[in-house]
């Protein structure tokens, strides 16, 4: 992982995220992209021109910005030498979602990585709105940090999957990478429906071990009727120190991304995840 996003909006939460990269990446030469996004307070004509730099009045907003992005970057220096590496800060008048496209592509971006409201109540949403729309559009791997989350090396990663994809290996490289970089032992966990596996199941799930089998892995099975809810209450159960899981349709992530109040869920979320595009046919 050499070119890593980190989005901010100078918040708690945000900075967490931004440590937590640095430390899990510290051993890797990579480059961070600390970038925030704005827009005025007040829509101005001259804004749909092409945004601040066309404009000849002062936007305080692009100042506040810069600023603050440079305040990041003095703290993660100060707090975390490290001559493997280096920054570059992007101040942009965008969407999130929108730079986070263009990023990718114009970066060769290989990660992002964002932080989370937290939930104190039922009333509170199971993440940071912006989280959401970037799980949804991103098509590279996202890490999300919670609040409460603090980093201790990933000794365990789960990885729940119900064997629907056969994946494509492309797509699993980040998560194979990031156990080696952790000396980390996967967990597949299985929840089991009516009827057992079928062929195409036991099928995906050879493929899948044959994937990982440079790995030290094992593989286990519950028995559930609530498959989100199984999966989150082994994380509750277990110690896990990284929770991944693929980004298709109709996928377990979707369902909790779909689900917006934390009540709904009944789940705090302490441990971090990451989340993979899955661009397999199945």
């Amino acid at each position: 992982m050499k070119n890593i996003l980190v989005p901010t909006d100078f918040s708690d939460n945000a900075w967490h995220a931004l440590t937590y990269a640095l430390h899990l990446l510290k051993e890797e030469t990579c480059t961070f992209y600390l970038l925030h996004v704005y827009s005025p307070a007040i829509y101005r004509m001259d804004y749909a021109m092409g945004g601040p730099e066309m404009s000849a009045i002062p936007d305080a907003g692009v100042d506040l910005s810069v600023a603050g992005l440079e305040k990041v970057l003095e703290d993660a220096r100060r707090e975390f030498p490290n001559p493997r590496h280096r920054f570059e800060l992007l101040s942009e008048f965008n969407t999130l979602t929108d730079e986070v496209r263009e990023l990718t592509r114009q970066k060769n971006l290989d990660l992002i990585v964002m932080g989370t409201r937290g939930a104190s109540g039922a009333k509170q949403f199971f993440l940071g709105s912006n989280t959401v729309f970037v799980l949804r559009k991103a098509e590279i791997p996202v890490l999300v940090v919670p609040e409460k989350a603090r980093f201790h090396p990933l000794r365990n990663i789960l990885f729940p999957s119900d064997y629907l994809s056969r994946y494509r290996r492309e797509d699993l490289k980040p998560l194979l990478r990031l156990a080696r970089l952790q000396d980390s032992r996967l967990l597949l966990l299985h929840i089991d429906e009516p009827g057992g596996l079928t062929d195409t199941q036991k099928d995906n799930k050879a493929h899948l071990e044959r994937c990982l089998e440079e790995l030290p892995y094992s593989t286990v099975s519950r028995e559930a009727a609530n498959i989100p809810e199984a999966i989150l209450e082994y994380v509750r159960t277990h110690p896990i120190d990284l929770l991944v899981m693929m980004n298709r349709r109709h996928s377990f992530l979707e369902r909790v991304l779909h689900r917006q109040k934390i009540d709904q869920v009944g789940f705090h979320v302490q441990t971090p995840f990451l989340v993979m595009p899955d661009h397999s046919a199945g």
